[in-house]
């Protein structure tokens, strides 16, 4: 008798859903990498599969699900294809951004626009740094020549989807008051400009590159609020946010040397292994260390995800040093699954020469090689002695979002 699958909960379906999709990704994951195009096709996908509107509180309705359900749907993706992962797990966090910088009865209505209009969402906010001689850094937010409305001119460098998203969330500088804000603006405004970002080493199907605004016009119920980087003056619920997004590239880089360590055993036992593990003549020793590194990592990386969630799901009540623990259990996530990453991408091209492998390891060093380790090892060495005493480590957890 033929075993019949129960979905017994929305998460449930959802991660059947991802598993569906990333099957198919997988098959020309090869080819299209080496292509390079930007993902229409893979934007396409995605809205079919419905996966897109997951993320979001839920409802009556039934649309919704938690936040371990979307990320567990982002690593599975990612360990197909690791740039459709980060382009969906992006895009999950940047649709929230009105939970964290907007008040709640705004956030509800924009959240459930975009999931009548399914709405694709990128951008990426900065620091604007101070401002010198009276210049501003774009992109930059002021009043209307005529007056009436504002306007939006300048150009902001996006890590995912320029040519396909409906709407970005970017950073800008009010000119009247010099303070950095948070808008939402609509991507396919004929005065936003996009060029595509250059060749890259990894992560090639993101979808990067810049956009430019020339005077598009922004509703005032558009600017959701202040920017919060102030990490002493802004609410720990919008602090939430650059920990969301660190969150999120850690689910990517897990599900992307899953992906390689998964491949590497599905060569191996068809017999594709032709090179030897550098030195490792054991190479059942060699796939026990990987697989208990990817292990460690996910199960760090699951409770920095319950962390999330949960200080998500507290709002503006979330304090200062809940949410201080929860940005240490971040970037420990963080810090052992880079570590664990990089040991899968090496020893992956070592254990096999099979054509295409190569891009995991590519995916993997343009995910995790981005900050210096020792930083994070002295914040959360800081968090580790000073908290139980009072202290939290303001300055060493930044409040950039979505870069």
């Amino acid at each position: 008798m033929a075993e019949v699958e129960v979905i017994t909960t929305a998460g449930d379906y959802w991660r059947r859903v991802a598993d569906e999709v990333a099957d198919d990704l997988a098959v020309d994951a090869v080819d299209r990498e080496r292509a390079g195009k930007p993902p229409f096709d893979e934007v396409g996908r995605l809205r079919e599969s419905g996966l897109p509107a997951v993320l979001v509180p839920p409802a009556p309705d039934g649309r919704g699900t938690p936040w371990r359900d979307a990320c567990a749907v982002v690593r599975r993706i990612a360990a197909a294809d690791g740039s459709v992962g980060e382009l969906l797990g992006r895009h999950y966090v940047l649709s929230w951004s009105a939970r964290f910088f907007a008040a709640p009865d705004h956030a509800d209505a924009l959240e459930a626009r975009s999931a009548r209009e399914g709405w694709l969402w990128a951008g990426a906010t900065a620091s604007p740094g101070p401002l010198a001689h009276g210049d501003l850094p774009g992109p930059v937010l002021g009043p209307a020549a005529g007056g009436g409305h504002l306007v939006l001119h300048g150009h902001r460098a996006l890590p995912t989807a320029v040519h396909d998203a409906d709407r970005l969330v970017v950073d800008a500088v009010c000119s009247v008051t010099h303070e950095p804000v948070v808008v939402v603006v609509d991507a396919r405004h004929p005065r936003v400009g996009r060029a595509p970002a250059p060749d890259r080493l990894g992560q090639r199907l993101t979808g990067a590159g810049t956009v430019h605004f020339d005077g598009v016009p922004v509703a005032a119920a558009d600017v959701l609020g202040p920017a919060g980087l102030d990490e002493e003056l802004t609410p720990p619920h919008t602090a939430l946010a650059p920990l969301a997004h660190a969150l999120m590239l850690t689910q990517v880089a897990l599900g992307v040397a899953e992906g390689a360590l998964a491949e590497a055993k599905d060569l191996g036992r068809r017999g594709r292994r032709s090179r030897p593990a550098h030195g490792d003549a054991d190479v059942l020793q060699a796939y026990g260390e990987l697989a208990l590194a990817l292990h460690t990592a996910a199960a760090v990386t699951d409770r920095a995800t319950a962390a999330v969630a949960d200080a998500l799901a507290a709002g503006p009540e979330l304090g200062h040093e809940r949410r201080a623990d929860t940005a240490a259990q971040v970037a420990v996530a963080g810090a052992v699954t880079a570590k664990a990453a990089l040991l899968t991408g090496e020893r992956v091209l070592a254990l096999t020469d099979a054509e295409g492998v190569d891009r995991f390891w590519r995916n993997i060093l343009a995910l995790v090689d981005r900050h210096p380790a020792g930083p994070t090892m002295r914040a959360i060495g800081d968090h580790y002695l000073n908290s139980a005493h009072g202290g939290a480590p303001s300055a060493s957890w930044p409040l950039r979002y979505g870069e």
